[in-house]
């Protein structure tokens, strides 16, 4: 449904620039279920007379309503899509509170920006997609959605609502905090997207993996003891495999390799790596088996409106206003000078692209800062959460953040990107706080964590290997081989961090160095080597509270020894006890 008879008389309390909202209401007003509707806007808000484009919303009425929740959960990509996800995070808010969710212009059902056969992996296309869309591209943006979405506020007769942005909704949110500050009683910000100086969102940081290793291999005694730093160790791997490839193991593999926020190659990559340059490629290998060898096909039909945002919204190496030869070399000479992507190549990562970046070839004639330069925002409540193991990191978001005067940054450490999103204790306790805060507009820090871990500082090959267990009821080497008991079900129960998300759908693997490991409902040991002298066989029970139990069988040096352990897994300090040959130990 289109809300006719918008006026366009500058209003006083409104920013320069900025019409005034319709007087009349939509027909999803008095609504009582979910209404879908669109309205009609301007294509450029500062002039009331331009091009009219349709922006498309859903209204969704709670029964007994106290207040609304406005959400986005990024992209930029189409919103409605994402409404079961959104009211899975809300959970019981929405009982109490509406919710509202807009299409951002550009996508989905708002006026799409379609241009056939484009992608940003394609970037022939890129330039003939911007001719094809034309100078209307430069207001796909995120300061003309701002204005998008308080028209559809008014036009719902909406008061004041609650912000819920995740990664780039963040950006929405802080677009919107700086044009309508009138229309906001709280915000809560998800993974932020992170805003310079001079107003445009900063996509740089997005490189910041040395940072991420450093931090979890820093946490780990056994890992900060190996010689030099994590990220170095990593980049002597790279080079080695540029050097000498391997079959097994490319060097776009290990860019994928390098995700901290995935918690079993934030246990395993730096030890993989060192194992690896001392000529123990086995663990690296494994890890390679779950990454794709090359970028998957890009097929977004909304890939013109991607680039009208992430183009007009971010900053980038090369002047805005520059042509696309002139940005080339602009940008050419910053990865040199700087190397945001070392060790790696742009052709590591991006095959036959000569430049990481697409907005080269996006022409941004207008200025449009989704946040304005120097700008205070509004002085409502403002609950922010930020992963260690996001693109950026709690001190930079508090920093760029700082414009709210009155927001909290709580710090998840070794949380990832989109806290909100993940079906894991530390989802819960993320989206417990969301709920809490736009129930009642208070912090309430419940102290959420990701970090249920410890980096590795080596892989033994050896049962020799290992140190011995501290068990006084038995000898060395029967400690020794508890010990590597303990470590091949440990490395296997690894593998159902319920922070995971890289293993979640893996029903097998094979062993370390051989058997065979099976995911069902107990996680199943069938002579699996983590060392290459003991074969490990025998089920593990692992409850939903991470207490494993493992009734297990040990064979090495021509004898078989009966295991039981129990533990506490995903800690940083699990204790275990159990028994071995018969003997307790505690």
């Amino acid at each position: 449904m289109i809300v006719k008879a918008l006026g366009f008389a500058l209003a006083a309390a409104l920013l320069p620039g900025t019409p005034a909202p319709p007087t009349d209401l939509h027909d999803c007003a008095n609504a009582t279920t979910r209404c879908d509707g669109s309205i009609d806007v301007p294509l450029d808000w500062e002039n009331p007379s331009s091009e009219r484009i349709s922006v498309a919303f859903a209204w969704i009425p709670a029964e007994g309503a106290g207040g609304t929740v406005v959400a986005n959960l990024g992209g930029p990509g189409p919103t409605l899509p994402t409404i079961p996800e959104m009211q899975r995070v809300l959970g019981p808010v929405l009982e109490r509170k509406n919710l509202l969710v807009m299409d951002p212009r550009g996508m989905g059902k708002s006026s799409p920006l379609l241009c056939q056969g484009a992608g940003i992996e394609k970037p022939e296309t890129i330039a003939a997609c911007a001719r094809s869309v034309g100078p209307r591209g430069a207001y796909f943006t995120a300061d003309q959605a701002s204005h998008d979405l308080d028209a559809i506020r008014k036009a719902l007769g909406v008061g004041k609502v609650s912000f819920y942005g995740n990664s780039y909704g963040t950006l929405y949110a802080q677009a919107y905090a700086a044009r309508h500050p009138g229309g906001l009683d709280a915000i809560f910000l998800d993974s932020s997207m992170i805003v310079d100086p001079d107003g445009y969102a900063n996509w740089e940081n997005y490189w910041s993996w040395r940072r991420q290793f450093d931090l979890v291999c820093e946490r780990s005694r056994a890992c900060d003891a190996l010689p030099g730093s994590a990220s170095d160790t990593w980049t002597r791997l790279v080079d080695r495999l540029r050097k000498q490839p391997d079959a097994e193991v490319s060097v776009f593999q290990t860019s994928a390799l390098k995700r901290m926020s995935e918690p079993v190659f934030g246990r395993e990559a730096t030890a993989a790596a060192n194992a690896y340059l001392r000529g123990d490629p086995a663990p690296l290998r494994r890890l390679a088996r779950l990454v794709p060898t090359t970028l998957p096909p890009a097929n977004d039909p909304y890939v013109a409106g991607y680039l009208g945002f992430r183009c007009g919204d971010g900053s980038f190496p090369f002047d805005r206003l520059a042509s696309a030869t002139e940005r080339q070399a602009q940008a050419e000479r910053y990865y040199e000078r700087v190397r945001p992507l070392a060790p790696y190549q742009i052709s590591d990562i991006f095959p036959g692209i000569g430049t990481v970046e697409p907005c080269i070839n996006w022409p941004t004639p207008r200025h449009s800062p989704p946040r304005p330069p120097g700008q205070m925002l509004p002085t409502v409540p403002v609950l922010v959460m930020a992963g260690e193991l996001d693109m950026n990191s709690p001190a930079e978001v508090a920093r760029s953040l700082r414009a709210f005067p009155n927001a909290t940054v709580v710090r998840v450490p070794f949380g990832p990107h989109a806290l909100t999103s993940p079906a894991s204790p530390m989802g819960d306790c993320v989206r417990g706080m969301l709920r809490t805060f736009l129930t009642t507009k208070q912090v309430t820090d419940q102290k959420c964590t990701g970090e249920n871990y410890r980096a590795l500082g080596a892989f033994p090959q050896t049962v020799g290997d290992v140190p011995p267990h501290p068990a006084r009821e038995l000898s060395t080497a029967q400690q020794r081989v508890l010990a590597a008991t303990f470590a091949t079900a440990s490395d296997a129960i690894a593998r159902r961090n319920p922070n995971s998300t890289v293993y979640t759908r893996v029903q097998n693997e094979p062993g370390l160095r051989g058997g065979q490991v099976t995911f069902g409902q107990d996680v199943t040991l069938d002579e699996v080597r983590f060392v290459r002298d003991l074969r490990v066989s025998g089920p593990i029970k692992l409850t939903s509270e991470g207490r494993a139990t493992a009734t297990l069988r040990a064979e090495t040096g021509g004898r078989t020894h009966e295991v039981t352990l129990s533990w506490t897994a995903f800690s940083t300090r699990p204790s275990l006890s159990g028994s071995f040959d018969g003997i307790p130990f505690d």
